[in-house]
């Protein structure tokens, strides 16, 4: 595509967008101060850490539910999948099935153990039957990072999307609507803590379930309801003919890129179980019966979603052409809100520029969302394990915790808002996939080994987390999705000596077999006492906070 053709294509989305402007930005201001005002309103009702980490322990099965769908419903459920869906058809569907298959992992392995076993953190349970303060540190590291790697997403997904409404071309000008996002974040998760976060998480989620049935319908309805229209029509729009909708487009081109699918799909599947801001939402609810309800209602929900998203993005390929979107965005971050706009009449049509801006608010919000619950994540780790039990040796009041964890915050936001704006053209979905690897490799063989295996010690869960972490931030540096790609961060760099853009394949077993490692090799010798105590805590739920 020549670049005149690309700089008409800003030009008319800048002009669309003017025409509108009005109506984007009030349905953007109407959201953001609903959810402040939820947030003050949560924030006066937050009294001790209790109500801070875990919002009282007060919420139902259902609502935990609704609220872990939107923790977990993120931009690049709503903007990457479609996007990847778009561009690389089949190929990029298979994201959907690796995102829905990992909440079975987390049913079945996790969440009831966790929830019976812990108070606020994963740095709870590791650190029941081992040395507080070494473990306690490993964990929070490992939080603080996963969580990053996950909020560059969010940043990314922002950037992208405010940038498309208001018609901002200038890197200047994404950089800036990043830092608008990284401040909003900052005032949800210090004013309003878990309660506050997990209504926003709820609104949320209703909304982002309302808007994607609403797109999908008038996709569906717009080729009569007949899904292999659509498919057909995505098919030959999409340029690649019947390749499309068969496996091979993005992943299938050689050796390698079938590796990095492997690779993708054991992150994706894995990596659920050790998302840290998915593990807190655990602690939220009464019981280990409501924890498990709420998981329940999360497969129902994220699940339905995930159907959707299968339509949105065909729709995309189907209704618009395969230039267009990527003249919008390189990694096709942008196909749904214009799939949206293109089902209400096009660009410069008033129904266009509603469904744009409707779907476009949504999506927004449920950055803002997903960032609060994924800060609140990292500093909570930050405050309850580093600060509290590590630098304080437990003798920190309710209060300077909940301090350190407004502090940390702070921090937080500011390092994701530097590393958001660098990554703010890359796919993603892409960047989640990433997260996902490094909390496999890092969290969950660690959460395992400690509630299933009794001779797990010290040493094995700093190696695992140390070494998993490690070996799965050091493969990512040195892959194709930092140096070596027109889409990478440093599209003009060449260090991409690990060819696979997702380390999973090598990180994740490299994280289980230094847990056993290290724990084999170890001098100590485990509590048996503590771990028959965390057995039956964490399976029967007898003496859980």
């Amino acid at each position: 595509m020549s670049p005149a053709h690309t700089a008409a294509m800003n030009l008319a989305a800048a002009s669309d967008a003017s025409e509108h402007r009005t109506l984007i930005i009030s349905l953007f201001a109407a959201f953001v101060v609903a959810t402040l005002c939820i947030t003050v309103w949560a924030g006066r009702q937050t009294k001790s850490a209790a109500d801070f980490y875990a919002g009282g322990r007060q919420f139902t099965g259902f609502q935990n539910g609704l609220a872990i769908s939107g923790d977990y419903m993120s931009a690049a459920s709503f903007l990457g999948i479609a996007g990847a869906i778009a561009l690389f058809g089949y190929d990029g569907f298979l994201y959907s099935i690796g995102f829905l298959v990992a909440w079975l992992v987390a049913l079945l392995l996790v969440a009831e153990p966790l929830r019976n076993s812990g108070r606020y953190t994963m740095g709870d349970v590791l650190a029941y039957r081992m040395r507080q303060r070494p473990v306690r540190t490993a964990a929070g590291t490992s939080t603080i990072v996963v969580s990053i790697f996950y909020l560059l997403a969010q940043m990314a997904g922002a950037g992208v999307l405010v940038s498309l409404l208001l018609g901002i071309t200038s890197d200047a000008g994404k950089i800036l609507i990043v830092a608008l996002v990284g401040v909003l974040m900052i005032v949800y998760v210090t004013i309003g803590g878990m309660k506050g976060t997990t209504w926003v998480q709820m609104v949320k989620a209703v909304l982002l379930i309302t808007g994607t049935v609403l797109i999908t319908f008038l996709i569906l309805l717009k080729f009569h309801f007949n899904v292999s229209d659509l498919l057909g029509s995505a098919a030959s729009n999409s340029g690649q003919g019947s390749k499309f909708l068969e496996p091979g487009l993005k992943y299938g081109l050689s050796a390698t890129s079938k590796l990095d699918f492997i690779s993708l799909g054991i992150a994706l599947v894995l990596g659920t179980a050790g998302l840290p801001h998915i593990l807190i939402r655990f602690y939220t609810v009464p019981t280990a019966k409501a924890a498990r309800k709420s998981v329940n209602w999360a497969i129902g929900i994220i699940g339905a979603f995930y159907l959707m998203t299968i339509v949105l993005g065909f729709g995309a390929a189907a209704l618009l052409k395969h230039a267009d979107i990527i003249a919008s965005n390189k990694a096709g971050n942008t196909a749904a809100p214009l799939a949206a706009q293109e089902i209400g009449g096009g660009g410069g049509s008033t129904g266009g520029a509603i469904l744009l801006a409707v779907i476009s608010a949504v999506a927004f919000a449920t950055i803002l969302a997903v960032v609060a619950g994924l800060t609140l994540a990292s500093s909570s780790s930050f405050a309850h394990d580093i600060y509290a039990n590590v630098i304080r040796k437990g003798k920190a009041t309710e209060r300077e915790e909940m301090r350190a964890a407004r502090w940390a915050t702070v921090f937080i936001g500011i390092v994701s808002i530097a590393l958001g704006a660098l990554a703010r053209d890359l796919n993603v979905a892409g960047l989640v996939a990433l997260a996902f690897a490094v909390a496999a490799s890092a969290n969950l063989p660690t959460i395992l080994y400690s509630l299933f295996w009794r001779k797990f010690t010290t040493q094995g869960a700093l190696w695992s987390i140390y070494g998993g972490l490690t070996a799965a931030v050091g493969l990512v540096l040195f892959s194709p999705v930092v140096s070596g790609k027109p889409t990478s961060m440093f599209p003009d760099a060449n260090f991409d000596f690990f060819p696979l853009e997702n380390p999973g394949l090598i990180s994740i077993p490299l994280g289980f077999l230094l847990g056993w490692l290290g724990s084999v090799l170890s001098k100590e010798e485990p509590d048996k006492g503590k771990y028959a105590e965390l057995e039956v805590k964490s399976l029967t739920g007898f003496g859980a906070h």
